[in-house]
Order: C-alpha cells, then sequence, then structure tokens
C-alpha cells in the first residue's frame, strides 16, 4: 500500500502541476464567452471583449480565485470548516467536532479593485485584505487573466501571547494567473508567499534559542473548475508547500467539491485537508495529511449586492 501511496504522491507533486502549467500557458484554443465580429465588407473589427466568468466566485474552495467583482459590488462571506471526518461516528465524521468560521465584507470601491476585512475563529485572525485585477483573458490579445492578492492579519488573542502588537501580524502575497480554456473548463495556478513576524521556537541542549519553522513559506496552488451547466460545476484543487523548515513541515492541501451559483449568489461545499481559513495559517500550518485520511468538510456561501 506504501508503494502505490508513494507513486500517487509523486504524480500529484510533479505530474499535475507540470500539465496544469502547460495547459494554462500554451494553450492555444481560446474560450468562447467573446468573439470577434466582422462586418459585411469584411474591413472592420469590432472591439473584442474580456472573458467572462472564468470562475463562479472569488473564492474556490480555500483559496482566492482571479475574479473580481464590478465597481460598486459589496459581498458577504460566510467560510464553515468542520472537523476531520477520522473519529467517524463519534462526532458525525467532523459535523460535531470543534469548527472554524471565517465572517467576511468586501467591496469594489473602483474597477478592477476589490477590498474588504474579515475575522475568523481560529486564533481570532483579522484581517485586511485587497485584490486587484492586473490583466483581462481577451481572445487574440491576452492569453491569462492575472490577478494580485494580498492581506495583513493580526492575531487578537490574548494580548499576553505577545510581546508587542508587531510580533501579532502575518502577511500573504499571491499572484493569481488563471485561463477560461472552454466554456465549460477554467485553471488557475498561483504562486504565494507568506510572513509571520512571530514563529514558534525552541530551546537547544546548548541553552540557545532555535527556531521551528521559518518566518517566511512559499507555496502554489492549482485549481480547475468544470461546468457541467449553467449553474453548477466540479471543483479541484491542490496546493504544495514549497519551502522547507527546520521542523514541523506543513502537509500539501488536496481538495475536490461542488459548487453552485446564480447572478448573487455563491455555494461551494467540498472537502479537502485545510482546516485554517486565512491562507497564510493553511500554507503553513497545515497539520492534516491526506494520506492518513484526514480530510474535513467544509462550505463557502457569498453574497452579493450591486449599487
Amino acid at each position: 500500500m506504501k508503494k502505490y501511496i508513494k507513486r500517487f504522491n509523486f504524480l500529484i507533486r510533479k505530474c499535475l502541476p507540470i500539465l496544469l502549467l502547460i495547459v494554462i500557458v500554451t494553450s492555444k484554443s481560446f474560450a468562447q464567452d467573446s468573439t470577434i465580429v466582422v462586418d459585411e465588407n469584411l474591413s472592420t473589427v469590432k472591439k473584442v471583449k474580456p472573458v467572462k466568468n472564468t470562475f463562479g466566485s472569488v473564492w474556490i474552495m480555500d483559496n482566492q480565485t482571479v475574479m473580481v467583482p464590478i465597481k460598486g459590488t459589496l459581498e458577504f462571506d460566510i467560510q464553515h470548516r468542520f472537523g476531520i471526518v477520522n473519529n467517524g461516528a463519534k462526532d458525525l465524521w467532523g459535523f460535531f467536532a470543534p469548527s472554524n468560521i471565517r465572517l467576511g465584507l468586501n467591496y469594489a470601491p473602483v474597477k478592477k479593485l476589490f477590498v474588504g476585512v474579515g475575522i475568523t475563529k481560529d486564533r481570532m485572525q483579522v484581517d485586511i485584505n485587497a485584490k486587484y485585477a492586473l490583466l483581462q483573458q481577451t481572445p487574440g490579445k491576452v492569453p491569462v487573466s492575472i490577478s494580485y492578492y494580498t492581506n495583513m492579519v493580526i492575531d487578537a488573542r490574548d494580548k499576553s501571547k505577545f510581546r508587542a502588537s508587531v510580533h501579532r501580524l502575518s502577511y500573504f502575497n499571491q499572484l493569481l494567473i488563471a485561463r477560461k480554456i472552454t466554456n465549460h473548463f477554467s485553471a488557475q495556478i498561483a504562486p504565494s508567499y507568506s510572513w509571520f513576524n512571530n514563529i514558534e521556537g525552541y530551546v537547544d541542549s546548548k541553552g540557545a534559542i532555535q527556531k521551528k519553522m521559518e518566518n517566511g513559506h512559499l507555496a502554489i496552488s492549482f485549481l480547475g473548475r468544470y461546468k457541467v451547466s449553467e449553474k453548477t460545476a466540479f471543483t479541484v484543487g491542490y496546493d504544495q508547500p514549497l519551502t522547507q523548515h527546520p521542523t514541523n513541515n506543513p502537509h500539501p492541501n488536496i481538495c475536490f467539491g461542488f459548487e453552485t451559483t446564480t447572478s448573487s449568489h455563491a455555494f461551494q461545499v467540498f472537502a479537502g485537508n485545510y482546516y485554517g481559513i486565512v491562507p497564510q495559517s493553511n500554507n503553513m500550518f497545515n497539520k492534516n495529511d491526506y494520506t492518513k485520511g484526514q480530510f474535513i468538510i467544509g462550505f463557502n456561501i457569498t453574497r452579493l449586492w450591486n449599487f
């Protein structure tokens, strides 16, 4: 059994990222949401519009997408993660276990910019975040959509746990690169960098303080979405940590789920290994190992209003 798990790990870590990167970057077929229209004299070409609805929401399971709502959009997020399923009927496969919840509120004050705040139950993390659409996929002109996402998080637990407020801060930066390959299938690759001002340490045999982890952490995520109807889709994702820490290296995340959307709502239910909802916490501290079946059921709900 261990032999097959090792082969599966190799396939996921090596082959899948390469295949997704090839599909996103080198695919020559453009999605058909927008077309070039030529007049009867075959001389005038009308303006080509950017591809719409690469994804159904600003979220796809545990990750952000390239999507930035139009100017004047207000969004309310409810994100919920149950406990791991390993305990079986004892806690109803994690549904009655201690859960993690995030509530968020975001707004698009200008075109291509989305800003927001949120609070997460785990570690009482309060986040301020922003996302900006750098490029939009346009048939015949721009092959991919690119957005930049960043946040700053403060750990708002008991102040006695920290020497100063600066040690309570962490940061996250991510470049989101996506392509709507067909009207049904979209894919995204997103490298990220997390930074924690304060990390756990230990005292070695010589009495010196040593770090258990590095302050900074590199990771990369791969996401796919396949629409089975106008309002429903299946999603799949993989998050791979890249930085090697002295101890306590985080585990990768494998997630898969189902999504249904309307013009003002998105609902996603899925299973994955991440328990933390704040991205830097997931990337640096994930202890759930998919090879041991340590999966978590979660859901996201977003509600949009336009003003």
